[in-house]
């Protein structure tokens, strides 16, 4: 099933099925359960007694073997992160590699991006004929995951796409992805939902603190549901009291308690202060921590521009390398006295 919010854009969608494009585009926040989307009109595609809205009946033959994982004329190609969250079992990329054929060594980490073999692969499925009569249809995400080699790869079938293929292809940084591609998709902008629905919905799943925690997500809603079972929320809210601190934050007792979490997840926290550091400087209107609103109006106050805008520069230039294997303790300790500055 598709989320409450999505019912407009799987409406007005519906008016392109008699002249349905070869590949679909997708692309919208982070967060606002894109993927979902993709899959449910690629079982409603697949669908052999689909309803008068495109809605799959659910009860075919077809919709029996999309359920399972099996249908024949189905694929869906993500990277191996990725493979769990979107319901992929049983595949060859999902085994872990040794590396050098050492048993003794660590297990590689699951790639993050979509590999050229990967496209190989789908390009021998879309080469064969439909098994049930009807159409093909290929789901991939997150497209900007595909690297170089594997987007030269998709782009040759994109521009000769094979009869009866289609192609639904999710982003969520449609400007990471090559203009060649994206001039052979159908772009559709998927909506990002209403608060009010959001926090509605949130409140249905049993999510206390919603409309903060939307706040926080950027209006995302499934990613506000995850911040709400974050294993790491209660060092995020003991970050954000330091960087409330302003001057007083203590950049060593953060390299220290932070330095076993992920570079990238640190870095999202201390951009989005940033960025409402800046909102509240400029509108008096933080878009991520509304709550903060008085420590955010102190601190902006005793902020120094132009150290502000080096700082930001620093904050970027970390995020270009923050999946390469850093010392996160140093990282940390160095940005969070960078943070400091600012109040000097």
């Amino acid at each position: 099933m598709i989320y409450p919010w999505q019912a407009d854009d799987w409406n007005r969608l519906q008016q392109l099925r008699d002249h349905w494009p070869h590949a679909l585009l997708l692309h919208g926040q982070a967060g606002i359960g894109k993927l979902r989307f993709a899959q449910h009109l690629a079982q409603g595609l697949l669908c052999e007694d689909r309803r008068d809205n495109g809605e799959p009946c659910g009860a075919c033959v077809a919709c029996n073997w999309f359920t399972q994982g099996n249908h024949p004329d189905y694929r869906i190609v993500v990277p191996e992160a990725l493979a769990a969250e979107a319901g992929i079992g049983n595949g060859a990329d999902e085994k872990a590699e040794k590396a050098d054929g050492d048993e003794g060594k660590k297990t590689r980490a699951p790639s993050k991006e979509i590999k050229i073999e990967q496209i190989r692969g789908l390009l021998d499925f879309v080469g064969v004929g439909s098994h049930r009569g009807g159409a093909r249809v290929v789901v991939l995400a997150p497209a900007e995951a595909l690297n170089i080699a594997a987007a030269n790869a998709l782009l040759k079938t994109l521009e000769e796409p094979p009869a009866g293929v289609v192609f639904l292809m999710v982003s969520a940084r449609i400007d990471r992805l090559l203009p060649t591609i994206i001039s052979r998709c159908r772009q559709w902008p998927m909506s990002l939902p209403a608060p009010q629905v959001s926090t509605q919905w949130l409140a249905a799943q049993g999510v206390a603190e919603a409309p903060a925690l939307l706040a926080e997500a950027g209006g995302a809603p499934l990613t506000a549901l995850a911040l709400a079972s974050d294993e790491n929320r209660t060092l995020r809210d003991w970050t954000l009291k330091q960087l409330a601190a302003g001057p007083e934050c203590d950049a060593f007792a953060c390299g220290e308690a932070l330095q076993k979490l992920p570079v990238p997840l640190v870095l999202g926290w201390l951009q989005r202060w940033m960025y409402d550091l800046l909102a509240q400087r400029t509108a008096g209107a933080p878009r991520y921590f509304p709550q903060a609103s008085a420590a955010l109006t102190r601190c902006a106050s005793q902020a120094d521009a132009s150290a502000f805008a080096r700082f930001m520069r620093a904050v970027t230039r970390q995020r270009a390398v923050e999946n390469h294997p850093l010392n996160a303790r140093l990282v940390f300790e160095e940005l969070f006295l960078g943070y400091r500055e600012l109040f000097a």
